[in-house]
């Protein structure tokens, strides 16, 4: 019997050191860089720079992960956040206060998620307003400052408002698109349609909880094909149902576009 009871002290010691470093793993801070080039690299003459971060759920985000991005870059071209910015029962207050620091780094650039209604479209959209932010509802607009480009965002499928057509359209002339989608489900279908330098997508939580290859969904990755657009789906930042990761730690992402600028453009 007395081996009994320490067999099960042992076990409850382990299982709360795995939680533990669990619970850890979700909240560490981390910034991924990737350097790409579009088109022509040779002749490459401009820098595109996007922090992009999704899923932060029910998280704060640090003035710790500002730092790091200002490391690099004292501000940002974009600043993309790719849906999920809250969920049901998280405080507005926490809200405003994340989209308000992530603000700071650069002009905002917002998609729907899958949870982001839950507190309330009009709260949402009013928060990004309050920010100076651009919502992308299934449109495109010109990037400030790099009047080659364009950045389209599609609706999240779950709202049943998705429309990829009038997403990915855009009646000027540009030379180089990045899209942005919650779900990366529909990359293959957006890249059927247009043409992107750089397609950003979140939700998956890169399986949130996996065991080496073995999680629910995926793990996230970076893609940067010289046949293909490069591609990325990030495992977010926050948590969803339990505040827990392994195996999939949370991310944000700090992307340098190298790119040939038109004569003629600013």
């Amino acid at each position: 019997m007395k081996i009994f009871w320490i067999g099960i002290r042992v076990l409850l010691a382990c299982l709360s050191l795995l939680f533990g470093g669990m619970f850890y793993s979700a909240h560490r801070t981390s910034l991924k860089t990737h350097r790409m080039k579009a088109k022509s690299p040779s002749t490459a003459n401009a820098e595109l720079t996007v922090f992009f971060i999704s899923d932060v759920h029910r998280r704060r985000v640090p003035e710790k992960l500002l730092n790091k991005v200002r490391s690099h870059f004292g501000s940002v071209d974009l600043v993309i956040i790719g849906g999920d910015v809250a969920e049901k029962g998280v405080p507005l207050e926490r809200v405003k206060n994340n989209v308000e620091k992530l603000a700071t780094l650069g002009p905002v650039y917002y998609i729907w998620g899958n949870n982001d209604r839950e507190i309330g479209e009009s709260n949402v959209r009013e928060i990004i307003a309050d920010v100076g932010g651009t919502i992308l509802d299934n449109g495109s607009v010109r990037i400030p400052m790099h009047p080659d480009w364009i950045i389209s965002g599609a609706d999240d499928p779950s709202s049943g408002n998705t429309n990829l057509q009038k997403a990915v359209s855009f009646e000027e002339d540009y030379t180089y698109q990045l899209v942005a989608v919650h779900n990366p489900s529909l990359f293959n279908k957006i890249m059927k349609i247009s043409k992107p330098v750089l397609l950003v997508g979140g939700h998956t939580h890169g399986g949130q909880i996996r065991f080496g290859p073995f999680g629910m969904q995926p793990k996230g990755e970076f893609k940067d094909d010289d046949d293909e657009c490069a591609q990325l789906i990030s495992n977010g930042f926050g948590t969803t149902l339990v505040p827990l990761r392994f195996g999939a730690p949370p991310e944000t992402h700090l992307i340098t576009v190298r790119y040939k600028k038109r004569s003629g453009t600013i």
